[in-house]
């Protein structure tokens, strides 16, 4: 069974228990004031490398992911901007290879969720509202605040605001429900005419498309704190009970060495990596190239470099899907052993990588774990079946002598085999990813 490393456990342990058939997990969603960049897609591609694991397994998985187009400041041009966002957001979720969630639940259209919950917060002494129509959560009355992140009340200072603190709160580390506002985006409530806070949806969306016991809920290292952690409190505050099973993040996605963000400047959408001719499964397969939970420093050279590897295994599988069929290899069970620890999708990659080089393995038997494990590695390695010309007969055989003759830096051999294939009609070329033929 698949196992992730538990931020709130702080180690890594089973996300489901022995013999589960089904998983619950909620994933942050979008944002729609502003276009997705690399950095966002990799923890949509963290989401989905869960989905395809445990789905492996026959375990059937039940994903909420919502769509956030309130603008948490309030302000109303994330009606104009959101509806292109979120066009651009489905079209890189389908150019990934991204399973499509269960439940996709929109924040202004699930106001109704929202309102009742923070009601019963209200009744059950946990939030609080103040004259001018707003709602605060009461962070003190929530006990294990900080059980994720490990940021404690009393070691919190208040944010800095150029009037000192809210006079609205009770304490510092309050936050918003529902903040009192009137503009076109806002809604009439038994407290005053406003919108929800920034944190409130998430909870109210996910108690009601997943209920009150969640295996998983996912996410971002950036919103682990304050998002992650407020969140947990409104659910289980409105529960009783602790709902989410498991947290789980990933990591800061680098590029060429700065943070990628807005805030920075240096933002790369899905559009510039396919506008630069490059497969968009290239950014799947460099993502993979790094654990979910360790900071990656993408470039373009790794970005090029997996377009070339994606390019290369297409062949190849078409390659071998002209052989028989043999068994899948024996290191499947080390592969599929790689995805269930942690997700390390690095070593699964590697011990591919052997098998594609092992000259004593089978086509037939490296065509079918290929195609086994792209059910998990969703790169669409089956494309070029059919596409590729079929070899001459003998010529799969001396293309794999010849493979060995440079493994082995046996020169000669390696140019008198091309010239063997040369008079078979197969054209070979050499490469820095491994040689490659044509009729």
């Amino acid at each position: 069974m698949l196992r992730l490393f538990d931020t709130r456990h702080r180690q890594v342990e089973p996300i489901l228990p022995a013999g589960a058939r089904a998983l619950r997990m909620y994933t942050c969603g979008p944002a729609v004031h502003r276009h997705a960049h690399l950095g966002d897609l990799r923890s949509y591609l963290f989401a989905d490398l869960i989905r395809r694991v445990v789905e492996r397994q026959s375990v059937r998985a039940m994903v909420c992911q919502n769509i956030t187009d309130i603008d948490p400041l309030g302000e109303d041009q994330v009606l104009a901007q959101g509806r292109s966002a979120q066009d651009a957001f489905r079209r890189d979720s389908l150019a990934l290879n991204l399973r499509q969630p269960e439940h996709t639940p929109r924040t202004s259209e699930t106001i109704d969720l929202v309102v009742d919950l923070i009601a019963k917060l209200i009744e059950k002494g946990y939030a609080y509202p103040v004259p001018d129509g707003s709602v605060f959560f009461d962070a003190q009355s929530f006990r294990s605040y900080g059980d994720i992140s490990g940021n404690r009340l009393d070691a919190l200072h208040p944010a800095h605001r150029i009037d000192g603190v809210d006079p609205r709160k009770r304490f510092h580390a309050d936050w918003a429900l529902w903040k009192a506002a009137h503009h076109d985006l806002t809604w009439d409530t038994p407290w005053g005419r406003g919108f929800p806070g920034r944190h409130i949806g998430c909870s109210a969306m996910s108690l009601a498309f997943l209920g009150e016991q969640v295996d998983l809920h996912t996410g971002g290292v950036d919103l682990l704190f304050p998002h992650h952690e407020n969140t947990r409190a409104q659910s289980d505050a409105a529960a009783g009970h602790e709902v989410v099973r498991h947290w789980a993040h990933g990591e800061h996605l680098l590029f060429d060495g700065r943070e990628m963000a807005e805030s920075t400047g240096n933002v790369v959408p899905l559009s510039d990596v396919t506008e630069a001719g490059l497969d968009p499964l290239a950014v799947r397969l460099a993502l993979m190239e790094h654990r979910h939970r360790q900071r990656m420093d993408l470039t373009w050279d790794a970005l090029h470099a997996a377009d070339r590897t994606v390019r290369r295994w297409r062949q190849k599988v078409a390659e071998w899907a002209e052989s028989p069929s043999r068994p899948i290899a024996p290191v499947a069970e080390d592969v599929q052993r790689a995805f269930n620890d942690d997700l390390d999708t690095p070593q699964a990659l590697r011990l591919l990588r052997e098998l594609e080089r092992d000259p004593d393995v089978a086509p037939g038997s490296k065509f079918e774990t290929f195609l086994h494990f792209d059910h998990l590695l969703g790169l669409d390695l089956s494309t070029e079946i059919g596409r590729v010309p079929v070899l001459p007969p003998g010529a799969a055989e001396l293309l794999d002598q010849r493979d060995r003759a440079r493994g082995a830096e046996d020169w000669p051999e390696a140019d008198r085999l091309r010239d063997e294939l040369a008079g078979l009609g197969v054209k070979v070329a050499d490469t820095p990813d491994g040689q490659t033929w044509a009729r």
